[in-house]
């Protein structure tokens, strides 16, 4: 990897990083979709008399099947889940004990390693790809950025009912932050050629 895809694919990151940043605390997309539960405390309290300690991901109403079910098991559990599901509020919940944190170092660290990461590797796809033009470069990444966005948040509306506008944002921030690494990248590669292929006879 060459100085300069290094650097492109650096402050690529950088850029993401900010514009993350900026459309979680400065504009509303970061919110879209999210509520408030009513009558908090006393479904909080309910929460943890019922799941105590034992922070995860829960789905509701569950299929009653306990560990290790057989197939058979399975099987019969989902052609009843219908009725349950007809019968009772569902949905999938992040819980974790009192004692969780709002916003650590940690957490802001591994979301900036992640999205340099992100833009090292779009980058270094840019860079092994015959377009030369800014648009086309710019496009690229975006490109890139789109099938990231689809990838997981489309597949999670679709199963578990996340809300279109939450998904919409979300992807709307994937998507621009894709941008932001193209046009960075688009910026700093505008003069490089593209690698070409050396055959011999």
């Amino acid at each position: 990897m060459s100085k300069r895809i290094l650097l492109a694919g650096i402050l690529g990151g950088i850029a993401m990083f900010v514009w993350t940043s900026v459309a979680h605390m400065m504009l509303p997309l970061g919110q879209t979709g999210i509520r408030e539960i009513p009558n908090e405390a006393s479904v909080l309290s309910a929460m943890y008399a019922s799941l105590g300690e034992k922070s995860g991901m829960y789905m509701f109403p569950g299929m009653d099947l306990g560990a290790n079910p057989t197939r058979e098991q399975e099987h019969a559990a989902m052609q009843h889940y219908g009725e349950k599901l007809a019968g009772n509020p569902s949905g999938l919940l992040i819980y974790h004990p009192p004692g969780a944190k709002a916003l650590t170092p940690g957490q802001l660290a591994t979301e900036f390693l992640t999205e340099l990461l992100e833009a090292l590797i779009v980058v270094f796809l840019l860079a092994h790809t015959r377009l030369t033009t800014f648009g086309s470069r710019v496009g690229f990444v975006t490109l890139v950025g789109v099938l990231a966005a689809i990838t997981t948040n489309i597949s999670y509306w679709n199963w578990y009912g996340f809300p279109a506008n939450y998904t919409a944002a979300y992807m709307t921030i994937e998507m621009v932050g894709y941008l932001v690494v193209g046009i960075v990248a688009a910026l700093v590669l505008k003069n490089s050629a593209p690698k070409t292929r050396v055959t011999t006879a």
